[in-house]
């Protein structure tokens, strides 16, 4: 009397491991002459073409490499689709929330923490303190209170790009009405 053997997988396949399938897998290679690789990228033969080509990954980048996306477009047209299409794709822009990098609500960006910083501020500082500190720092290293003193020159850039930042950033919060 012969015995059936059961199978692994009692009727779920998804119990398989991927790939362990019994059948021959079809493996389409890449369309570039002479290469023996797995062709799975598609690229396209034309523009708005539904053909496609299916290389390896060395070939398809070497493809890509010479694809010129705006080809017949006159530069106001090439703009024209960029910022479209920069709009229709802002769900893969970057999230404001990560933004941010350091202590806090999370309201503040990296420049303005090392901008509130240089001022030698806490990282919560209301910006009226913010201008208190900006000017009492720019009139202490000011090259016409210190002639000569490279130390306190490269100071006053510092204070003054820190207090660019930080105002910028008062604008903008203005502006959005937060």
């Amino acid at each position: 009397m012969s015995r059936r053997s059961r199978t692994q997988d009692w009727g779920f396949p998804r119990w398989r491991g991927y790939g362990s399938e019994r059948e021959a897998v079809k493996v389409r290679l890449c369309d570039r002459h002479g290469c023996s690789d797995p062709g799975d990228r598609p690229a396209p033969k034309s523009p708005n073409s539904p053909e496609r080509w299916w290389f390896c990954e060395r070939h398809a980048g070497e493809y890509n490499s010479n694809w010129n996306y705006f080809e017949g477009l006159s530069a106001e047209e090439a703009a024209a689709r960029e910022a479209g299409e920069r709009r229709e794709a802002n769900g893969y822009a970057q999230a404001s929330h990560y933004g941010w990098g350091g202590p806090g609500d999370g309201s503040r960006s990296r420049d303005e923490l090392h901008a509130l910083e240089a001022l030698g501020l806490d990282d919560d500082a209301e910006f009226e303190v913010v201008k208190t500190s900006w000017r009492k720092l720019a009139k202490e290293n000011h090259p016409d209170v210190k002639p000569g003193d490279a130390a306190a020159a490269v100071k006053f850039q510092a204070v003054q790009a820190a207090y660019e930042v930080l105002r910028a950033a008062e604008e903008r919060r203005l502006a959005l009405g937060k």
